[in-house]
């Protein structure tokens, strides 16, 4: 080997094929010609680190009209600018961009499907690719619990596990902590609970939180929060504030203190994937923002949370309870105080209108259970609002769930078919449903993303939310 030879081979190994759900030994001993061809390369240390340098991880596309405008408060609209009868009224907030990670570029706004336990349930990853979904979320905590670290980790990593090949995001387990209040003991240190499954104890800090989520090697880890309650006393979210700002700074100094240049994308060869977790160029890391429903306190926080610089925020502590318009003023609080370069992400929201008002408020990324949790209920969005296909008025219905809805389930079965399959507790009603709902809130994303591309975003949302009622018809 020559000395330039042992130069190259001093940096750093990246795989250009998505991973492999089973190891290479079991597909027997011919490898394909596209195996072949997708084989690894090696970018020199010196040049990575230029690379990583030169990435933008935001890129802010496009907005919504920015410019306040003027409205006449008087009944004929007749009243001029000068006039004390009209008001400024400021346009949307929404915006266009594109978030890089190691395992693809997601456009935003963008709605993660949620895979707690490496599943979004009843939902394949080939069904979610074929979704058009960008990203997916799992979770620290259940992950933690539930294989646990040692069979990730023997799998190499969350990708390979569960055969995604496209962006993960993982939840720290803040709201873990926040759901499971009973069971839990939150101290400086970290939080000491008994987990769900068997009632073991265990216990996570902001360093372990950091940990698990390298090892399971999700593109964008979010740091160790407390979400506090509510309704909740201002003194105690006051310190709460406080203890989540400290674990955030802990979080980031065991991110730097864990840094390596020379991390892999993934593992070249499949059979060294046991024992190697890393599946991401750079892990991501977003900083969340707490203060409950304290205007004063969510903008404090904010500050504080920016002062650290990550590469992403999120806004935590919403959608636990508050009415919508306390949850609305929430993010209203934060917005101001997070830069316009790195992207937004609005924790565990929320209903179709309420996706299209954070967007409006200026947020990026959301995830929320409510598509499939309540497909396994039965209940199907469209445009014009919830459908509970449980109802005997859709007994003899031959229209799809939506009219001219593009998804699978639309363009080959009938609401009356789905109702049979779920009155008969067929699986397969749940799982039409289930797709429906994903594509349904993946597709609104696509579209608010062309309405901000044309200007055209605000009317699209008031259109919107003035069409969409919920029904609450009897279930027979």
């Amino acid at each position: 080997m020559s000395p330039d030879d042992k130069k190259i081979r001093t940096g750093r190994v990246l795989n250009c094929h998505a991973p492999d759900a089973v190891s290479a030994k079991y597909r027997g001993k011919m490898r394909s010609c596209k195996e072949y061809f997708m084989c690894a390369f090696v970018i020199p240390s010196g040049v990575e680190e230029s690379l990583f340098r030169m990435q933008k991880v935001f890129e802010l596309l496009a907005q919504d009209r920015q410019r306040s405008r003027w409205e006449p408060s008087d009944v004929d609209g007749q009243a001029s600018e000068g006039s004390r009868a009209g008001k400024r009224v400021n346009q949307t907030k929404a915006r266009r961009g594109r978030l890089t990670t190691g395992h693809g570029v997601i456009d935003t706004p963008a709605f993660m499907p949620i895979g707690t336990q490496g599943s979004v349930k009843a939902v394949s990853p080939r069904e979610l690719r074929e979704l058009n979904a960008q990203i997916i979320l799992g979770n620290t905590y259940h992950l933690f619990v539930r294989p646990g670290l040692d069979v990730i980790k023997h799998f190499g990593g969350l990708h390979r596990f569960m055969n995604w090949d496209g962006p993960l995001l993982t939840d720290s387990g803040g709201y873990q902590i926040f759901s499971l209040a009973k069971l839990r003991k939150i101290s400086e240190d970290g939080v000491h609970f008994q987990n769900h499954v068997d009632g073991t104890p265990a216990f996570i800090s902001p360093e372990i939180a950091m940990e698990i989520q390298a090892a399971l090697g999700s593109d964008i880890a979010m740091v160790l929060d407390e979400c506090a309650p509510y309704p909740c006393e201002y003194n105690y979210a006051a310190r709460s504030v406080e203890m989540t700002t400290r674990w955030a700074n802990r979080c980031k100094r065991a991110v730097e203190a864990n840094a390596s240049p020379a991390r892999t994308v993934s593992p070249a060869n499949p059979k060294t994937a046991a024992g190697t977790a890393a599946t991401t160029t750079r892990q991501l890391v977003f900083g969340i923002v707490q203060g409950a429903t304290f205007d004063d306190l969510r903008k404090a926080s904010a500050q504080a949370i920016v002062d650290l610089s990550f590469d992403g925020y999120a806004i935590g502590g919403v959608s636990v309870g508050e009415r919508e318009e306390e949850m609305m003023r929430a993010v209203e609080s934060c917005e101001p105080f997070l830069p316009d370069d790195k992207p937004r992400y609005a924790m565990g929201l929320g209903t179709p209108p309420q996706l299209l008002e954070m967007i409006a408020r200026g947020m990026d990324m959301f995830d929320c259970v409510l598509p499939t949790r309540l497909a396994r209920n039965g209940t199907a969005f469209t445009a014009r609002g919830t459908l509970n296909l449980k109802n005997a008025e859709f007994a003899l219905d031959k229209s799809p769930i939506e009219e001219n809805c593009a998804c699978s389930t639309c363009r080959e079965f009938s609401r009356g078919y789905i109702r049979h399959l779920i009155k008969a507790e067929e699986i397969l009603g749940l799982r039409l449903i289930t797709l429906h709902n994903l594509f349904f809130y993946l597709d609104l994303m696509r579209q608010a993303r062309d309405q901000i591309d044309n200007r055209t975003f605000d009317e699209f949302r008031k259109s919107f939310v003035a069409n969409y009622k919920t029904r609450n018809g009897i279930v027979l």
